[in-house]
């Protein structure tokens, strides 16, 4: 669902007070803590933050996916574990239910995943499955009713808060690749699951994953999404998505990190004048500007197409491999332009230098979007 262009507009005006306000003065709060105050999660509760991309009908705001990234851009000009934590509920946590989950599925998950009183989180990776993720090893074995699941998964996102997983296992050992995965809507109280230890990241304290690992887990073949086999297929689903999600939240990190390195350069003196008025600097500002503003433009474009139903796997990650690429530019300029003092923790964009590198890993690395990028544009041309 599309807003209404005032009703839209409030709404990024709240956010940018909330993000005024509220989440940039609490970030250091959060990086010392390693976590995100509880008077913040009911912020974003009260604001419907976990319910953007969730329909109405089942408590969430139902936001197109154009309207969505706009929000996203204002709201990730803070800390990106504020992001984190409300990010698997609004895309790959939930978008396997809602894109092809049974009512059943929706009806009993959904509406708490919405309110934000259930965390969902996304396990495919594997220690052995990251960018091949179609090699995922984690097997799901026929017995009656029900499934037994076995296997670990790495690095996955809210796993320690998380009350739902949505799990990518191999149904069909005897099918290699993709066509033997299934996914499965895993409640996370399930005997059976045990949870690694938090991971210590390069950055994004207050974001955290960990393994989970499932050991003749039992559960019911109603957990199935969709039918056996195709698994893969939901998932692709799932990341063009959020592929587009996380173009949308690099954008947010550059343009804090333009803020504040412009705002930086305008006070900053050398050789008695500002260093804004240094040429080199400028270069550094406007390249910066120009980046954004194309990413900008790339997204919103491809959120356009996305909204329309339109196939846009190569446009999202067109604009994931760009913006990604782009955030880690800005980053490094960021540091730069504010010279030794870019290099010290008093300063945020040295927090902010560490975050955005994880960008073009996650959701598929900047190679594994090379290649899709590449083979899209081959088949397009041999079926010409």
């Amino acid at each position: 669902m599309a807003l209404d262009a005032d009703v839209l507009e409030q709404f990024i005006d709240q956010v940018k007070r909330l993000v005024t306000e509220k989440l940039v003065p609490n970030e250091e709060r959060l990086v010392e803590d390693d976590d995100i105050p509880d008077e913040i999660v009911d912020d974003l509760k009260d604001l419907g933050f976990f319910g953007l991309s969730i329909p109405e009908e089942y408590g969430g705001l139902g936001l197109c996916l154009t309207d969505e990234a706009k929000i996203m851009m204002e709201f990730c000009q803070s800390s990106v574990a504020y992001r984190s934590r409300i990010g698997t509920n609004n895309g790959i946590g939930s978008q396997g239910l809602v894109i092809d989950g049974n009512e059943q599925q929706k009806q009993r998950y959904l509406p708490g995943l919405a309110s934000g009183e259930m965390i969902a989180s996304f396990a495919l990776t594997e220690p052995g499955a990251g960018s091949d993720a179609a090699s995922l090893t984690t097997s799901a074995v026929r017995d009656g009713d029900h499934y037994l699941l076995n296997g670990t998964k790495r690095f996955i996102t809210n796993a320690p808060q998380a009350d739902l997983f949505t799990v990518m296992a191999r149904t069909d050992a005897s099918t290699p690749g993709a066509r033997g995965v299934s996914a499965f809507i895993v409640e996370a109280d399930t005997p059976g699951i045990t949870l690694g230890k938090k991971d210590k990241k390069m950055g994004q304290r207050g974001a955290h994953t960990s393994d989970v690992i499932f050991e003749n887990c039992r559960i019911p073949a109603t957990a199935r999404i969709g039918d056996e086999g195709h698994g893969f297929k939901t998932a692709m689903k799932v990341l063009d998505r959020g592929r587009l999600h996380i173009s949308a939240v690099c954008i947010g990190q550059a343009e804090r990190l333009l803020k504040d390195s412009l705002n930086y350069a305008i006070e900053r003196k050398q050789f008695g004048e500002r260093i804004a008025d240094f040429q080199l600097i400028q270069a550094m500002l406007a390249d910066s500007r120009t980046e954004i503003y194309a990413a900008r433009s790339m997204l919103l474009d491809a959120t356009r197409r996305y909204d329309q139903a339109e196939r846009v796997s190569e446009e999202a990650s067109c604009c994931k491999m760009f913006a990604s690429e782009m955030v880690g530019r800005i980053a490094d300029r960021a540091v730069q332009i504010h010279g030794g003092a870019g290099y010290m923790a008093d300063y945020a964009v040295e927090r902010f230098y560490r975050d955005v590198r994880l960008f073009r890993i996650y959701e598929g690395t900047t190679q594994i979007q090379q290649l899709v990028i590449a083979k899209s544009m081959i088949r397009s041309a041999e079926n010409s």
